[in-house]
């Protein structure tokens, strides 16, 4: 059965150097979680810590109500996948699939069982008598992850499970693991740096920086509302933009941006007249206008992707500013040289506090 997963106040010290610090996080029962970050950030550490291959120098770790500090690795109950597969290069892949389950002395026929409705499951019955050189990486993963559901755990940990293979296979894979889980229902903690993978597959994100947790929520709300500009800057692509206050009338801003662009935003926190803000907008929140309404910019390079055309344009900030536009939408296709004028999706940009850097929009919070 699916437990949840409660970290209190953890910290890991390697030598002197702390790499976790006072971190907390509360991991739903079934619910696939995601610890997202650079290299570096903390997240496999903690994983590890989850897995008690690392020690806990403070706080505590349960699963469900029992905490799991003091208990060693072999009676955790959790299934472990890695990205280098590690699946026994001598054994069929029946045979490396039944190898918990024998280990746990049960009956054959319930061997069998178990070993075959995974199989199933994860599908991959149609090469249980070949061995891992015959597999293609897709396939080796699928016998890692079978082998780590088989046994039933309570949780799932998986440690970039999908690093090793080529592009079009991780998308393929990202799907596959995705269903299974679903379809399992067992509390998955899912380790990542590959912000598309985490977005795709996750029912919740922990973005993870320098071991502290920036932000949790679900997928759309860690791209469209950032709670700082670490996590903005990290999930996707902002453009960033200095603005003042110009006036707030309840909580609808108006703010004119550094280029001269005046811009209101509904649902902003109490400001001062004056006070200087952050303004990040996504390529996709730039609207193209005229001359009376939007910012002026020049192409520098246009890249045409099919669906989308990609621009870099010079507003005059110092900065080159990066556009994408829809061409089912887009009424011409601007060339280098060419002078446009760029209007913003109010709705949609995000403002931050500029010496906290912290959104200052109401109602996104940190966890969730």
């Amino acid at each position: 059965m699916a437990v949840s997963i409660h970290i209190q106040n953890v910290k890991k010290v390697y030598e002197k150097n702390t790499v976790i610090q006072d971190l907390s996080a509360d991991i739903k029962s079934g619910e696939l979680f995601t610890l997202l970050g650079p290299s570096g950030c903390g997240k496999t550490t903690l994983l590890r810590m989850i897995a008690g291959f690392n020690s806990i120098e403070h706080g505590t770790i349960a699963f469900d109500d029992q905490v799991i500090n003091n208990i060693p690795v072999y009676k955790r109950n959790f299934g472990m996948v890695f990205q280098n597969y590690a699946i026994f290069p001598n054994m069929t892949v029946y045979r490396n699939i039944e190898y918990g389950l024998k280990n746990k002395k049960l009956p054959k026929e319930e061997v069998k069982q178990r070993v075959e409705e995974i199989m199933e499951t994860v599908q991959i019955k149609q090469y249980q008598d070949r061995y891992p050189d015959k597999l293609s990486g897709g396939q080796q993963q699928r016998v890692a992850l079978a082998r780590a559901i088989v046994v039933r755990p309570q949780v799932l940990l998986m440690d970039e499970p999908l690093s090793n293979l080529d592009a079009k296979l991780r998308i393929e894979m990202r799907e596959a693991i995705r269903e299974i889980q679903k379809k399992i229902g067992i509390t998955t903690v899912y380790v990542t740096h590959d912000q598309e993978e985490a977005l795709a597959i996750s029912d919740r994100i922990a973005v993870m920086n320098k071991g502290d947790i920036q932000q949790i929520d679900i997928p759309e709300r860690i791209y469209s509302r950032p709670y700082n500009t670490f996590v903005a800057d990290f999930i996707g692509h902002s453009n960033r933009f200095t603005g003042k206050v110009e006036e707030q009338h309840g909580s609808s801003t108006t703010i004119r941006m550094e280029t001269g662009y005046v811009l209101t935003v509904d649902g902003v926190k109490p400001l001062n007249k004056g006070q200087e803000i952050l303004v990040y907008v996504r390529p996709e929140e730039f609207v193209f206008t005229d001359s009376e309404h939007g910012m002026k910019a020049k192409v520098m390079v246009k890249r045409f992707l099919g669906k989308y055309i990609h621009y870099v344009v010079d507003c005059g900030t110092g900065t080159h500013i990066e556009v994408t536009a829809d061409t089912s939408n887009a009424e011409r296709i601007h060339e280098p040289g060419e002078t446009i004028y760029l209007g913003v999706n109010a709705r949609r940009v995000n403002l931050f506090d500029r010496e906290k850097e912290v959104t200052i929009l109401e109602g996104v919070e940190r966890y969730v």
